[in-house]
């Protein structure tokens, strides 16, 4: 059985300013590539969601050198939020503040 995927507030936002960082230094062509990153492994979350590294009370999944997505698994609803996608560049005191 597959899990849902919600996208929560700061999901949305922290993947859409990754788009952008994307954009600004590199191009097109490499943001339409995370893109389809993120897609292929939100579809492979959606049936194992357990392959992302557990840290406290949430898991954490390397997209790719640069991104990172952390995530909760809701076993009653069969449910995954995503909380946040970190750039792997930015102070993890940033992170920190932000889960």
């Amino acid at each position: 059985m597959e899990y849902k995927i919600k996208w929560l507030s700061n999901a949305s936002l922290t993947y859409l300013d990754e788009i952008d960082f994307i954009f600004e230094k590199w191009n097109y062509k490499e943001v339409q590539k995370f893109i389809l990153l993120v897609e292929d492994n939100l579809k492979r979350l959606s049936v194992n969601p357990k392959i992302g590294i557990p840290i406290k009370n949430m898991f954490r999944l390397v997209l790719s050198k640069q991104t990172t997505l952390f995530y909760t698994i809701q076993e009653k609803e069969k449910r995954i939020d995503l909380i946040i996608f970190w750039n792997n560049s930015k102070n993890p005191d940033g992170l920190v503040r932000l889960l």
